[in-house]
Parts: structure tokens; sequence; C-alpha cells
């Protein structure tokens, strides 16, 4: 079943070994402990909770932080005592269902699937919603991550023409990230000429929000599309706490319905952080050698690193033409993952816009549009189908 998403949330082995059981023909099974719940909720995104009661962690505190972040993720508890003032706490804070284990795992399995059916409704019915209203729900936004182990990709061109389209084929709120610290990027695509950038939310880290992160982005003038600048200073790097992108990104994604992410090719702390809480990686690949033997080494590292990949990372390829030493129906043969989407080689059209420093589209309705611009235009439309 894939469905739906459930995440198992306990620090009780032996109950999570039983949910796990009760789940054990789902594809989309995720657990952790209470204590990561807090910084692993906002990546994971699940369409149903399964949180059992902890010794060390209130549960009603709990209940309401999952509403915070996901205000429409159903949550069953499972209660490891009868306690009934307990229960009729959880009750008000607003759960789905809660039993009691092991007293009523029997029960547990036998109404699994009236709950899952339940879920499936309940979201079929939010996205209904959100189609008719031609609108984007809040609060679970997608981070959507550019990223190559091999330079001149084309991976920024790529993130930057991405995010435009997105933004002026849609009604999503979109914001585009340059975390490339050190040279940045965007901005010459973007034709966007600012002091602000992303460094200066480095004295709000503690309580960034979104009005903090909408007076430091600047606009870009056709689409309106929100843009983070690189500080384009390898000085400030030196001065990030570690948990800047996690916190920079999860506020992010509670405020926009897109966060496409452009990553530098350097793996660092940012790289890791940004590849972590994204919930789609497209790998930038061109069609040559020495980019298929980096993206086997970044592969390697991604396994070493405990980087999952499996349904999260897609290659998009770039510069597609009779002139690649490899062709893409040879890809599938060299590597598993899926191909997002081709790009076609379109050297002189690229080439005048980035000459010039204006972005590929002015307006939703342009009509001369070159090839490169066009295959992106597609591409997002599939996307928001």
């Amino acid at each position: 079943m894939n469905e739906i998403k459930v995440l198992l949330v306990s620090d009780h082995e032996q109950t999570l070994n039983f949910l796990k059981g009760v789940f054990s023909d789902f594809d989309n099974v995720e657990s952790l402990t209470q204590k990561d719940l807090r910084t692993e909720l906002d990546r994971i995104s699940p369409d149903l909770i399964f949180l059992v009661e902890s010794e060390k962690y209130s549960s009603v505190d709990l209940i309401d932080y999952i509403h915070s972040v996901n205000p429409d993720t159903p949550i069953v508890f499972i209660a490891l005592t009868r306690d009934f003032d307990e229960l009729r706490n959880i009750t008000r804070a607003g759960v789905k269902d809660f039993f009691v284990t092991p007293d009523e795992n029997t029960v547990i399995f036998g109404k699994r699937d009236v709950i899952i059916q339940s879920v499936i409704e309940e979201k079929k019915q939010r996205e209904q919603v959100a189609i008719t209203t031609e609108s984007f729900k809040r609060g679970r936004g997608k981070i959507l991550s550019f990223y190559s182990g091999k330079g001149g990709s084309g991976k920024t061109l790529l993130s930057t023409a991405f995010a435009q389209t997105l933004k002026l084929d849609s009604t999503a709120q979109v914001i585009l990230v340059d975390l490339n610290f050190q040279f940045g990027g965007v901005e010459t695509y973007l034709s966007i000429e600012s002091n602000r950038s992303i460094a200066d939310l480095l004295p709000v880290i503690q309580e960034l929000n979104e009005i903090h992160i909408r007076n430091v982005a600047e606009k870009e003038m056709n689409s309106k599309l929100d843009v983070l600048l690189s500080p384009r200073d390898a000085a400030v790097v030196e001065v990030l706490p570690s948990e800047f992108v996690s916190k920079l990104l999860r506020t992010c994604r509670r405020s926009y319905d897109f966060v496409i992410v452009d990553l530098p090719t350097v793996f660092d702390e940012i790289t890791f952080s940004a590849l972590e809480e994204s919930d789609k990686i497209f790998y930038v690949l061109n069609l040559d050698t020495p980019s298929i033997s980096m993206l086997k080494q970044v592969e390697t590292l991604f396994q070493r690193l405990g980087i999952e990949t499996k349904e999260r990372m897609e290659l998009l390829l770039n510069e597609v033409g009779r002139e690649n030493e490899i062709a893409p129906k040879d890809i599938k043969n060299i590597l598993s993952y899926p191909i997002a989407y081709k790009i076609p080689r379109d050297i002189k059209g690229v080439q005048n816009h980035i000459n010039k420093s204006e972005p590929f589209r002015k307006s939703p309705t342009d009509k001369k549009l070159i090839p490169f611009t066009k295959s992106v235009k597609k591409w997002v439309g599939q996307i928001l189908e």
C-alpha cells in the first residue's frame, strides 16, 4: 500500500515492533523516537501518526506540537497503561483514536484498515478542495533541491528557470533559496541586484518566522517569485550555527507551497542538512562519462552518510542532444534512479539570455519561448498535474 505515509513514534521497543508488524504490508512507513519528533516531523510530513505513550515526554505536549506543524494529520494514540485521566486529556487534545497495548492489540489489527480508509478519504477531500479553490495548502510545502557533484552541470540555471516557471504557471507560493554561500549565482539568471541576503537572517535564526523571511527575500520582477540570495561571502559559512539551514528550510516549508533550493557542488554541512530536509532531490546530470563517474562517487558518499535516495532522488538530464556521448536510453542500464525529465541542448537560446542577464520568462502568456524554456514549462506542467 502506497497511498499514505505512516509515521510510528515510540521509544518503547516492544510496542514499536508490534506496530511495525501491523504495517508490515505497507511500503511507506517510517519510525522515530519522541526525542527526534521535533527535528524530523517537518521533513517526513506523514499522513497518519501512531504515537506511543512515553515515560519521558508529555503526550499532550507532543500532540499539541504535531498539530502546530501538521494540523490536518490524524493521530492514533497507543497507551501503555489504563490511566483514565491521561486518556481523557489525550482525547481532549484531539486524537483520532486511542488503544491500550497489549490488551487491545487484536483490536488494533481489526481497526487498522478502517482507520487507513478514513485517512485516505480525508486526504482526497482536502486535495479536492485545493483543486476547486485553485489554491495550495499552507504548512505542508515541498522542498525540492537541485544538486550535482560535478561543476558546470547547469544546476543553478535549471533551478532558477524551474522556480520562476512554477511561480508563473500556478497559484502556488514559491521561494527560491540560493545556498551557494561563496559565489551565489541565481541573481545573475534572474537579473536581481540587492544588498540583502540569507546572512541577514542570522541574528533572528532562533525566532525565525515567515515575516523575517519575506522581509529579507527579494522579488523577481516578472513572476513575483520570492528569492533568498546568497551573501557571496565564504566567511559567512564560518559563523553559521549548525542548525541554521534546517531551521531556515523548515520555516520556509510552513510559509510556502514550494521551496526550491539551489545547492553548491561542494559537499559540506550546508549541503548535507538541505538534502536531509528535502522531499525531492533533482540530480542534474550531463550525458558524458565524467558526469556518470561523479554520480557514482556521490552515490557512495550518500550511502556512507545515510542519505536516503529511494523515491527521493531523480535524475534531471541536461543538454540532451545528438552530440551526447551517452544516449538517454542507455542511462537506465547504468543507473537505477528514475529520470525526472530530459532538458534539450539549446546553447544559442540559453546563452543569449545569460549574456543579457535576463530571465527566461516575463509573463504566463509568453509565446516566443526558446526550446529550453518550453521544456522547463512542460516539465513544471507535469509536476502540477
